[in-house]
This record gives structure tokens, sequence and C-alpha cells, in this order.
């Protein structure tokens, strides 16, 4: 290993299912892992054999949308992608709403909100 390296990030959402549905679509991630939370709830690890996304959601919690306001604690979440514009279409065609294009050096990149508000950058870096 050259240095450390970003190996997942745990996110709560109000249901793991739908979350791990939606990002094997729109990134074709697999499943790793699914079971009980040691809080008593569940997670879903989503994501490729080097790095994953980790769904947790708690037991018998009733989440609002204050739950999921932007920036408490989380800003966004970074995906880097090879085809900017498949998976801009795939964010789309899951009803999603790809916002604040912008091209700059040394890549291009969009974000998205999923249903719980969590917001995704999509970058990349390969030559248009």
């Amino acid at each position: 290993m050259a240095g450390p390296r970003l190996e997942h990030v745990n996110l709560t959402v109000r249901d793991p299912d739908r979350t791990a549905r939606l990002m094997t679509e729109l990134f074709g991630w697999q499943i790793r892992w699914r079971g009980p939370a040691r809080d008593g709830g569940r997670t879903i690890h989503i994501g490729s054999r080097e790095q994953y996304l980790a769904l947790h959601t708690g037991r018998d919690v009733a989440y609002t949308p204050d739950d999921f306001a932007k920036g408490r604690p989380l800003n966004h979440v970074g995906v880097e992608v090879d085809d900017l514009d498949a998976v801009k279409a795939r964010v789309a065609a899951a009803g999603l709403k790809p916002f604040n294009h912008d091209d700059y050096e040394p890549g291009r990149r969009f974000y998205f909100l999923d249903p719980d508000g969590i917001e995704y950058e999509v970058v990349s870096y390969a030559a248009s």
C-alpha cells in the first residue's frame, strides 16, 4: 500500500435496500455484505473490493427530513467514474436531478441528491 486510502464511508439512510439498489443502478456496484448493526439496526456494504459505502439504519427509528440536512455532518460523497455522461443519464433515469455541472481543471463533475437528501458529487478525470 502506497499510503492511506479511503476504504469506506458509513452513511445513515432510511432504507438501506433502496439506497443499495440505487447505487447498483448508477455505478454498477455490488453488495459486499449485509447484516445486523451493533445498535440493533441493519447495514448493507455496497461498492467494489477496494472501497464501499456502509448504508446503516437504526432499529425502530423514524427519521425526519431534518435528520438529513446537508452539511450535518456530511457535506457530500465523491464518486469518480470514467464516463460522466453515462452516469448522469442513469441518475436522471432513476428520477433524480443532476445539478451544478462544471468543467474544471483537471476534470468534469455534477452533483445529485439521493432520496434521503444525501449529496453525491460524480467526477471524471477522463479526457472528454
